[in-house]
């Protein structure tokens, strides 16, 4: 199985939007009047989620009018939440195919096809002309990628001059190997961490400028914290991320905080921009 294949198959499994809907359904969820906010549990696909999502949008200087990208895009949350809040156009592009079939489907649900297209693609080769785009995302996708290099180029490659970057990854920590399964990988196949250094350096290497890189590992950790204490409780609510990391979401997370807290990762934020 190729790489691409083997990371598509680890996040989508089954019928991703079916899944979404029954737990909708099973929440009280009105489906005509769904908002993005009601959805927001669940099609932010990491721990932090939605909150995480609307903390960076504060963040971006993007304008009304504005093509932004999402790269890795899941089913399509942050990309609904930007064209949403800054009236611009989002394109997405994922490799997972059940992922991509569900962030269409909830984008119809939302009425927002005019403001959101999802594609199926490759993150190192961006099915886009060069400089494209004002700006783009990458949130919680690099930990499986194995060229960094390649992968940042084709970013900087679609981007505008002057356009924004931002992403977000767990870096590697500097204590050692993370303990598995983790959202990411179930036994660390197909995972590709680097340190913040690594990370800030390849986007040096492939042309960004000013990267600011901020630590958030206690952000993360104290949302690992609270899912881990809601699923010792049985008490983790109808929507959430949860649903969609299999039977053993509980060890995943749990795995998850012991690597932030044993400095095994380390989660950062960064915010760079494409030359003029």
């Amino acid at each position: 199985m190729s790489e691409n294949n083997a990371i598509s198959e680890h996040w989508g499994k089954g019928d991703v939007y079916a899944q979404i809907i029954s737990a909708l359904e099973g929440a009280g969820k009105n489906l005509d009047t769904l908002t993005i906010e009601e959805l927001g549990p669940v099609d932010h696909y990491h721990v932090r989620g939605f909150t995480a999502t609307v903390e960076l949008g504060d963040q971006l200087p993007i304008m009304s009018g504005q093509h932004i990208l999402d790269i890795g895009c899941g089913l399509g949350g942050p990309a609904r939440y930007l064209a949403h809040r800054f009236a611009c156009k989002v394109s997405g592009v994922d490799i997972t195919t059940a992922f991509v079939d569900a962030a269409n489907k909830l984008t119809s649900l939302l009425k927002m096809n005019d403001r959101v297209v999802i594609q199926r693609g490759d993150g190192n080769q961006l099915p886009y002309d060069d400089s494209v785009f004002d700006g783009g995302i990458t949130l919680h996708v690099t930990m499986n990628v194995s060229d960094r290099p390649q992968f940042f180029a084709e970013a900087f490659r679609v981007l505008k001059p002057g356009a924004f970057f931002a992403m977000t990854e767990h870096g590697l920590g500097p204590a050692g190997s993370p303990y598995y399964p983790l959202p990411w990988s179930e036994d660390g196949s197909e995972a590709f961490l680097v340190t913040p250094e690594d990370t800030e350096a390849f986007l040096e290497g492939a042309g960004f400028a000013d990267v600011k890189v901020e630590n958030t590992g206690e952000e993360y950790l104290a949302g690992y914290r609270k899912a881990l204490d809601l699923a010792t409780q049985g008490a983790l609510p109808p929507l959430g991320t949860h649903l969609l990391m299999g039977d053993n979401a509980p060890a995943k997370i749990r795995n998850a905080a012991h690597n932030i807290e044993e400095r095994r990762t380390h989660p950062i934020k960064v915010l760079c921009r494409k030359p003029e």
